[in-house]
């Protein structure tokens, strides 16, 4: 506006149209923990990973388009867990209401075993499976992110990795937590890397907020996929950096390993809960099986009158907890390898005799309960998950992962990325917890070209065949648990997807036999009633960091970040 026409107002006049015109921008773009939009909305885990998105389909990207901006936005602003060199799940969603879902999950190398992790004497050799290149599985985000532009995308591939080389060329300014992250994961980042000099996230001091990360190393290897596509990485010099940093560290991954790596487009996992539709990834994700078992078990409790985190609802959805992972411990694995009852798991006549063994007074014994009996194992804290709708209509759930937090500390010397530590996600010995307490069995076990078994849950809801709501959340062992929490939190106790993404979490995984909290989570007379039902408790930092997308009735977005982390919604 210029100043000789705001010479010409009233005052009162003036203050109406600068009202007027900012109304008119929060309309164009709205952004922060929560924001509400008419068209799109992204929802990730950085603030600059989630403007790429939202400027890509400014420009008439749809929300694949979309998706390859912000993975690979992520994998230069969240280090932690956005990366290249892991893999993850998509559920993908059509404006008609057609379903695709892809497994980028990462891969056993060929030259893996059952046992490569053990001893003679079948002892684990500690940190082998979690530490450095020979924790690391076969990459998948790269050949999945370009797949899934292959079938849906609609802009050029460069259009939507330039803004990620942007931002490792020329930096962005980091966090409080990013600082607090990397000065914690300093000493490991030197322990696990051959030249500290080469790691972008080790300096001479400290971290500090604001400070400016750049990453060369990383734009060269984003500008290779740019101008090769898939054979930017898989191939060709970034394929070399990462062979040559397999035989410095005793890594298992080899040139065949990675040329020969295939993503795949699977069968949803989908079912209904009360009036709703809810559809996820099947195995080697356990996600979608396990939350549907839950939401099936779910709808025969009136957790809406019990109140959410009443002492009754909380003991209800830690007895379903723990027969759910019973399961996934049994029966859940990579498909390819191991056949998964994904039928009987959810059939109704076995969801109602798991029912059946539920004391609504007492607690069950983890030690008591069972898998299901047929003929027929988490990743990371710093997985990460993000949420798209597009103006066209089309959603997007993506979980993606390098396992442990920075994954195996090692970066591939000369691309700036680091890798995965993944392999400890197989069951790595039977019955031998991994890093973060789950157990597994045979279905789970290492075998070559195999896919780990995953908690990741990217999830999509409808009603009366409409699109409602896009989740999902990191956490580890606690993915499910929360997308099932937040799931309930809007459907069964009315609240808005911001209030329904920040309410406070537990989690129980059969074992430990203990119902993991949030600070804060419950109330003393809460605790009290339920350690009289034999309950147990360990209060914990923050479980799992949703970002989720809801469609309100009106038709307008309301996208709700995580406020445990520096998640970010923004839309327009």
């Amino acid at each position: 506006m210029k100043s000789k026409n705001v010479g010409q107002q009233s005052v009162l006049g003036f203050l109406m149209l600068i009202s007027l015109i900012f109304s008119c921008e929060q309309k164009m773009f709205n952004e922060g923990k929560s924001a509400e939009a008419d068209s799109a909305m992204v929802v990730s885990a950085h603030p600059e990973a989630t403007r790429v998105g939202i400027e890509i389909m400014k420009n008439g990207g749809n929300a694949v388009d979309a998706m390859v901006g912000v993975h690979f936005a992520l994998a230069v602003v969240y280090p932690s867990a956005g990366n290249i060199g892991g893999g993850g799940f998509l559920v993908y969603r059509s404006n008609a209401g057609e379903f695709a879902t892809l497994d980028f999950r990462e891969k056993a190398p060929a030259s893996a075993f059952d046992k490569m992790y053990q001893n003679e004497d079948g002892s684990i050799r500690e940190g082998e499976s979690i530490y450095g290149p020979k924790s690391s599985g076969v990459p998948g985000s790269v050949d999945g992110v370009l797949k899934a532009h292959a079938r849906f995308g609609s802009l050029p591939l460069a259009d939507l990795i330039d803004p990620a080389i942007k931002l490792a060329k020329e930096g962005f300014s980091i966090t409080a937590n990013q600082a607090r992250n990397y000065n914690n994961n300093r000493n490991s980042f030197i322990e696990n890397n051959r030249d500290s000099l080469r790691v972008a996230l080790v300096k001479q001091g400290q971290w500090e907020e604001g400070d400016r990360l750049l990453q060369p190393d990383l734009a060269e290897t984003l500008i290779r996929i740019r101008e090769e596509g898939r054979n930017g990485f898989y191939e060709g010099q970034t394929a070399q950096l990462i062979v040559e940093e397999m035989k410095h560290g005793a890594g298992w991954i080899s040139l065949e390993d990675l040329r020969n790596y295939e993503a795949k487009w699977r069968e949803p996992v989908s079912g209904n809960y009360k009036n709703y539709t809810v559809t996820g990834m099947g195995p080697p994700s356990s996600g979608g099986i396990a939350l549907m078992q839950l939401l099936k078990m779910a709808e025969n409790f009136d957790l809406k009158t019990y109140g959410h985190n009443s002492a009754q609802t909380v003991h209800l959805m830690t007895e379903m907890e723990r027969r759910v992972y019973a399961d996934r411990a049994t029966h859940l694995g990579d498909s390819d390898f191991w056949d998964v009852p994904i039928m009987d798991l959810l059939d109704d006549q076995y969801i109602e005799s798991r029912i059946s063994q539920i004391d609504p007074s007492q607690a069950t014994s983890s030690d008591s309960v069972k898998a299901m009996e047929s003929d027929y194992y988490a990743e990371s804290e710093e997985t990460t998950h993000y949420s798209i709708i597009d103006p066209f209509g089309n959603a997007v759930a993506v979980t993606t992962t390098i396992n442990s937090g920075y994954g195996s500390k090692t970066f591939v010397q000369g691309a700036g990325f680091l890798l995965n530590n993944e392999m400890d996600d197989f069951s790595i010995k039977a019955g031998h917890p991994n890093v973060y307490g789950l157990l597994g069995g045979e279905a789970n076990a290492i075998q070559a070209e195999k896919r780990m078994l995953s908690a990741m849950t990217p999830t999509i809801v409808e009603k009366d065949g409409k699109l409602l709501m896009v989740v999902g959340t990191p956490g580890g062992s606690t993915i499910i648990t929360s997308v099932f929490q937040t799931i309930l939190n809007v459907l069964e106790h009315g609240m808005s997807m911001e209030e329904a993404v920040a309410a406070k979490r537990l989690h129980h995984q059969w074992y430990p036999d203990i119902i993991s909290m949030e600070s804060h989570a419950l109330s003393d007379s809460v605790q009290d009633e339920l350690i009289q039902m034999g309950h147990s408790f360990n209060t914990r930092g923050a479980i799992g960091r949703v970002d989720a997308i809801l469609v309100k009735e009106d038709g307008t977005l309301e996208g709700a970040a995580d406020p445990r982390g520096d998640d970010w919604s923004a839309g327009f």
